[in-house]
This record gives structure tokens, C-alpha cells and sequence, in this order.
């Protein structure tokens, strides 16, 4: 198990309690399922940010009528609320996995030649409004993805062996494919498995399941029964066999006889990360952090317990942090031996228990250097710095620009122009990362301006090529080289 914090709770689970509130919030949800429920399988992908880089027409022309229906129809039954949902995060704010190209489905036999529809995160430097894209993947680098640092499919993060987190129509079949043991790992598969895993931690192993899904694993890459590894960590692979006495009997795992060398133990089969370990949404109703009111609907449906009423298309509760414009009694504050109430005025946060002159006067006092009165001071308190900032943040993190503007104008109203300090350097630093994405989603710049100045910081001379100004070019290649040639 991972190292514990003081409260005894482990780090990648509050990771994954955070992403659960925040990255698909339900609002994204809501409009996603009702695009699906009428057939509008575009329209939730935009609703759940994911761009469309494949035009099913191309792909009749190109690969044919069968493989152009069967995408058309698993294009139908993708969710992608529910495949944010389950995507790969990285620590510590549990933000997409960047520069990803993982397989969703495949067509053809297992080889080079096979099509995939892949998912794509893109890379760190354009990663502010956490978007993703569909796309086919033939082997070539033709098209939008020439220009993504990972645009292969990663044999480590592919769901087209877990079609449950992401087809709506296979949903309910997470809960067969979830470990039912205790949380740490599943049934006695040795002394030296359970030794070796808690010697690596980061997570809950989901060892009982490992034989089931290295047998499909093999079998969907036409491969017998055999050798295949395990990623613990990004240094260690343990190598398992999956034996039987016949096809009768149920696989079972066991050390290899003998050690491999490393080039062997890379070239077997890898299982997949959503076979590892066991799904966090388990970990966290485990553990009592969240409800099956937090969970994505069809994963609260998929892991009620049998008999449970069916959750709601958006049962799960608004984040923590948003509050509703109009509901509540206003905050109060204490000013000149009274309490005065803050409260929203015409689209602006205002001191109503003082007249509009007298908060004129106080702000212009307050201009050439006198103290401001204690309404005003909340009052700039909220517009620099205030309590929801945490929530914002959290929103901006996770490309929810949408929400955060919300939490903003509920707070401060729609009307309030922001002052210097947090806030606003939160939102115009998101704002302005925005076009680092919109940047790299048009092939535009190949490398981030960031990473270049670092580099020209250094002392690394950028190198020249066709684009680079024929000043430069011709500068360059005048520059006289020192010979190396011997001299009588």
C-alpha cells in the first residue's frame, strides 16, 4: 500500500477524490448523455471536449465499407464523458496523462496492418483546456497526428480489451471485471507475489484478476497461452505464466522458471494498466471518501449492489466550492461597531448597507492612501483572493473554464471587473495557456516558445533549416570551421 498521510489516507486516493469532483463535472455529464440519447454521437463529444479528427467518409474510401460501419457503430456507442472519466491521470493534481495515444478499439487481425480508433491527450505544453481527440490510427503518421510527440498506440494505457469504460452499451460489465477481494490483492497466488507487490506501492494490485485478463490479452493478440509481464513500477517488470491443464480448466499464474534476459522480458505481452490495478472508483467507495452519488452514472449503476434503484443520468451533487447566485443569506461583516451584509447589486458585489456616496467617498479616500473601510476591504478581499479560490483553481486544472467563470460570477457577480492578485492571475494565466492548445491543435508550432527560451537561456544555439531567416542561414554557413587536416 502507499505511504500513508497523518489523516491515513493514502496520497493517490485524495488524487483521485479530487479528479472524481472536478474533471467530468455534471454538468458535462448531462449534456453528453442527451446528445447520445438522440444518436448525436458528435455532439457529445463536444460536449465532453473531445475533438473529432476522422471524417467517416475518408475512411470508407480508404479502408473500406465494413470497417467505415463498424466504426459508425462504435462511434454510436462511445460515452465520452465516461472515457474522461476513466482515462489515465498523472500526480499530483490528477490532471489527463499528457502526449497519449491509447487504442480504443481495433479492426483487422493483430499486426501492423490492423486500424485503431485512438483517443489522444496532447502533450504538457498545450495541456490548459484537457482536451482529447478522436482519431484512426493505420500505422502512418498522415494527418493531424503528425505532428503529436506519441501518436502510436500505447501498449501499456489501450481500452480496447476494457470497452466497458467506455462504451455505454458494455458499461455494466466493469463490476464482473472488478476484483472482489480485499483491497489490497485478491486470492494466495504465492508468498513471493504478494512479498514482491508490497514492495511496490502506488495503489491496490488487482492480482486475483490478472490470470482472467492475461488469458484475454493473449488470446485478442492471437497469441497460446504463455509468458507475459506486469509493470510495477517505471523500473520494474515481473514476468508470469499462464498455465492450465487444458482449455477446460481455469488459467492460473506462475513464476517463469529461470531469469529472462531484459530483451526478452520487453518483447512479451504486456498487460494493461486497467488490468493492474483495481479501479480507483472501488478504492474510494472502499474506503468511504466518496458515494455512489459522486460516480459517474452508469459506474454508480455498474457497482450498486444488486437491487440498489438505478442512479440518475446526473445524480452526483455540484462540486464543493459553487455556490448558487441568489440562495442564502448574504455574509456579513463587522464595520464601524455594526454588522453590514455583502451582497450582490446589479451584477457587482456591493456594500448595501452604505450608501453608493459613501463608498464613493471611502474608495476615493481610499485612492490617496486612507484606510479602507472594513465592507470594502472584504469586498477587495473577494475580488483578489477570495475563499472559493481553491475551487476555481481545481476547475481551471481540469479545463472546466465554464465552471470556474460560474463559481467567479456567483461570487463577485457578472458584472465585476477583477483586480490585481490570485484570481485574476489564475484566470489569464488559463486563458493565455489556452492558445498553446489551440496552437499545437493546428500544426502551427512544433515546439513550445517556453522550452525554446529555456533553451536559448542555456546557450543552445537553435538550429537552422528551411524556415529558419536566410540572414541566419547565410550567417551560419559562412562561419569558418577549424580544419582538422595535417600539415607537412
Amino acid at each position: 500500500m502507499a505511504h500513508l498521510l497523518a489523516n491515513g489516507i493514502p496520497p493517490h486516493l485524495l488524487m483521485w477524490r479530487r479528479v472524481r469532483e472536478y474533471a467530468v463535472p455534471p454538468s458535462m455529464i448531462e449534456k453528453a448523455t442527451a446528445r447520445r440519447a438522440v444518436g448525436d454521437w458528435a455532439g457529445a463529444c463536444a460536449a465532453a471536449r473531445t475533438d473529432v479528427d476522422l471524417d467517416l467518409r475518408a475512411v470508407r474510401d480508404r479502408h473500406g465499407t465494413e470497417l467505415a460501419t463498424r466504426l459508425r457503430a462504435d462511434l454510436r456507442r462511445l460515452a465520452p464523458d465516461l472515457l474522461r472519466w476513466h482515462m489515465p491521470r498523472i500526480a499530483p493534481d490528477g490532471r489527463l496523462r499528457p502526449g497519449l495515444t491509447l487504442s480504443l478499439a481495433r479492426y483487422g487481425a493483430p499486426g501492423p496492418s490492423a486500424v485503431h480508433l485512438v483517443v489522444r491527450t496532447p502533450p504538457a505544453r498545450a495541456d490548459a483546456g484537457q482536451r482529447m481527440s478522436l482519431a484512426l490510427w493505420d500505422g502512418s503518421r498522415r494527418g493531424p497526428a503528425g505532428h503529436h510527440p506519441h501518436p502510436h498506440p500505447h501498449r501499456r494505457f489501450r481500452l480496447d480489451l476494457h470497452r466497458h469504460l467506455w462504451d455505454a452499451v458494455r458499461s455494466a460489465d466493469l463490476a464482473r471485471r472488478c476484483p472482489t477481494a480485499g483491497p489490497d490483492h485478491g486470492p494466495d497466488h504465492g508468498a513471493a507475489i504478494g512479498m514482491g507487490l508490497r514492495e511496490h506501492p502506488g495503489g491496490s494490485w488487482a492480482v486475483e484478476c490478472w490470470a482472467a485478463e492475461a488469458e484475454h490479452l493473449l488470446r485478442a493478440d492471437g497469441l497460446p497461452r504463455g509468458a507475459f509481464t506486469v509493470r510495477l513500477d517505471a523500473r520494474t517488470r515481473t514476468v508470469f505464466e499462464l498455465v492450465a491443464p487444458d482449455d477446460g480448466h481455469a488459467p492460473t499464474l506462475r513464476p517463469p522458471h529461470g531469469t529472462l534476459p531484459p530483451q526478452e522480458v520487453a518483447a512479451l505481452p504486456l498487460l494493461p494498466e486497467a488490468a493492474v490495478r483495481v479501479p480507483p472508483d472501488l478504492e474510494l467507495l472502499r474506503a468511504g471518501l466518496i458515494t455512489a452519488e459522486d460516480l459517474h452514472p452508469l459506474v454508480a449503476a455498474a457497482l450498486s449492489p444488486p437491487g440498489a434503484p438505478p442512479a440518475a443520468t446526473a445524480a452526483r451533487p455540484a462540486p464543493e466550492g459553487t455556490p448558487a447566485v441568489g440562495t442564502g443569506d448574504p455574509p456579513t461583516v463587522e464595520c464601524r461597531g455594526e454588522v453590514h451584509r455583502i451582497a450582490l447589486r446589479d451584477g457587482v458585489l456591493t456594500a448595501v448597507d452604505h450608501h453608493p456616496d459613501q463608498v464613493r467617498r471611502e474608495e476615493l479616500l481610499v485612492a490617496l492612501g486612507g484606510p479602507p473601510l472594513p465592507c470594502l476591504r472584504a469586498i477587495d478581499t473577494a475580488h483578489r483572493s477570495p475563499e472559493a479560490l481553491p475551487a476555481v483553481r481545481e476547475r481551471l486544472v481540469h479545463g472546466d473554464f465554464a465552471g470556474a467563470l460560474a463559481v467567479v460570477e456567483s461570487l463577485l457577480g457578472p458584472g465585476a471587473l477583477l483586480r490585481d492578485g490570485p484570481l485574476r492571475d489564475a484566470l489569464r494565466s488559463a486563458a493565455s495557456r489556452r492558445i498553446d492548445d489551440g496552437l499545437f491543435r493546428s500544426g502551427l508550432v512544433a515546439e513550445h516558445p517556453a522550452a525554446r527560451a529555456k533553451r536559448t537561456e542555456q546557450g543552445h544555439r537553435p538550429r537552422t533549416d528551411r524556415r529558419s531567416p536566410r540572414a541566419l542561414r547565410s550567417k551560419r554557413g559562412s562561419q569558418q570551421r577549424p580544419r582538422t587536416a595535417l600539415t607537412g
